[in-house]
């Protein structure tokens, strides 16, 4: 196992060579969520029992999150996709800043350690670059249930008011339905004395999947998946066996990629309501779409340009929108996708454009004039979700490509080249040291139809 900054130096010198205008057939497996699965692993800092977690992901973001746990002296043990989590033997200290750096979703054990003992000490997040993602909302819900907080240098230090050794149950009004937000605040309020009320709550499903682990811990918490939460306290929190739910983002690229190729796929385990947006869109497009129980099936076919702004739950997620973009750049007609959730999460359409879209960006507003075909490059993505754009691009294209940036993709598609491979598409990753400098992309193309770009 490679781990730490050698893993990512050595998925920069990675590629996925793909041959364009390939088809899509048969059945995709799709994996547990990564960002419930992040949560959850936070979430078992709250007992001191076993924690088992079935349909965990095998992914970069799993792993760094695993290392931080490790390091306050947890036990894991993974086992296929199975986790399991010992940690009565925890210590509180400060989470090291080369860890949490890579990974915000490692900020949220913030609130499972102050609650539980009473002080926490978290480096500022790190991870994509696709916006500010304010931690104003945790900090500001943290301090109404009675924690003082002050961030030095970059650490935040948060401690329990006074003499007291719980948290107070208190009534939360979030300014915004922040997923971070809300599930921080959920782990905080479940030991805290007396019943906490979290208005204007996110209701992702990873949100009700955090909440349903926690009440088979012992937890009592009411109406998750709504706008507002009630979470009454208890004193301690017990072990439990939970499956993580399939990833709704994975899916949902999967079905896009199908559409994008004009194939049928049929894509399971799921849970359909959690991608209603999606299928809609798509049906919208032009494709046909059939569920039965945990399964979609889809038939892509020509595909007309359709119109999206991304919103919270259960509107469209703005982790597909980058991959829904690359779809709408050979759609039959005009389309505008709108992103209203992160300010600097348009980083692909540049890209994009180089392949030979028609796309004119205005600040947070992309809008596409679909063309009948965009060519292969050699592109870098510069985040998870817009390299999961640039490979569905590689598929629709004209030729061949190379697509960099797998340190990001692996950080959110378990195993995604492999189950492209299954359902036909050409494609093979590469180790390309000589070639690759992280931040300028030095190609040494196999054909001359390769277009050539350099790319951050």
């Amino acid at each position: 196992m490679i781990c730490g900054s050698q893993k990512k130096s050595y998925l920069k010198s990675q590629n996925l060579k793909i041959f364009g205008q390939g088809k899509l057939n048969g059945r995709v497996k799709i994996s547990g969520a990564k960002n419930s699965s992040l949560v959850l692993l936070a979430a078992s800092l709250l007992t001191n029992e076993k924690i088992i977690l079935d349909n965990v992901p095998r992914l970069t973001d799993i792993e760094n999150m695993g290392n931080i746990l490790k390091n306050l002296g947890v036990d894991l043990v993974f086992k296929k996709n199975r986790l399991e989590i010992d940690s009565k033997n925890i210590s509180i200290k400060e989470l090291p800043y080369e860890l949490v750096n890579g990974l915000r979703a490692s900020f949220f054990c913030i609130g499972a350690l102050l609650s539980k003992f009473g002080e926490a000490k978290v480096p500022l997040p790190g991870g994509c670059k696709i916006g500010l993602r304010p931690i104003d909302e945790h900090i500001n819900g943290l301090k109404a249930l009675g924690a003082e907080i002050l961030i030095e240098e970059g650490i935040v230090k948060a401690k329990i008011k006074g003499n007291k050794n719980k948290l107070c149950g208190t009534h939360i009004k979030l300014k915004c339905p922040s997923v971070g937000a809300t599930e921080t605040l959920i782990m905080a309020a479940s030991l805290a004395e007396g019943r906490t009320i979290i208005e204007n709550a996110a209701r992702e499903p990873e949100i009700q999947d955090l909440c349903q682990m926690l009440n088979k811990m012992g937890a009592k918490i009411y109406d998750s998946g709504k706008e507002k939460i009630f979470i009454d306290g208890v004193n301690k929190l017990n072990g439990c066996i939970h499956k993580v739910i399939p990833d709704r983002i994975e899916a949902g690229t999967f079905l896009i990629a199908a559409a994008a190729t004009s194939s049928s796929i049929k894509i399971s385990p799921v849970i359909p309501n959690h991608l209603e947006a999606v299928t809609h869109k798509l049906q919208e497009s032009g494709c046909l779409i059939k569920i039965k129980g945990n399964s979609i099936q889809i038939k892509g076919k020509e595909i007309k340009g359709v119109d999206v702004e991304t919103a919270p739950f259960p509107g469209f997620p703005t982790d597909l929108q980058a991959p829904f973009t690359a779809l709408m750049t050979i759609a039959d007609g005009n389309s505008k996708i709108t992103e209203t959730i992160f300010e600097n999460r348009m980083n692909h359409i540049h890209l994009l454009k180089k392949m030979g879209a028609n796309i004119k960006l205005n600040k947070n507003v992309a809008y596409i004039k679909g063309v009948k075909t965009i060519k292969g490059m050699d592109l870098a993505g510069s985040d998870l979700r817009s390299s999961a754009a640039l490979i569905i691009a590689g598929m629709i294209a004209k030729g061949s490509s190379k697509i960099y940036g797998l340190e990001h993709l692996d950080r959110g598609y378990e195993n995604f080249e492999s189950k492209l491979k299954m359902l036909g598409i050409k494609i093979t990753r590469v180790f390309d040291k000589k070639n690759l400098m992280y931040k300028e992309i030095k190609i040494d193309s196999e054909s001359e139809d390769i277009q050539k770009f350099n790319a951050a």
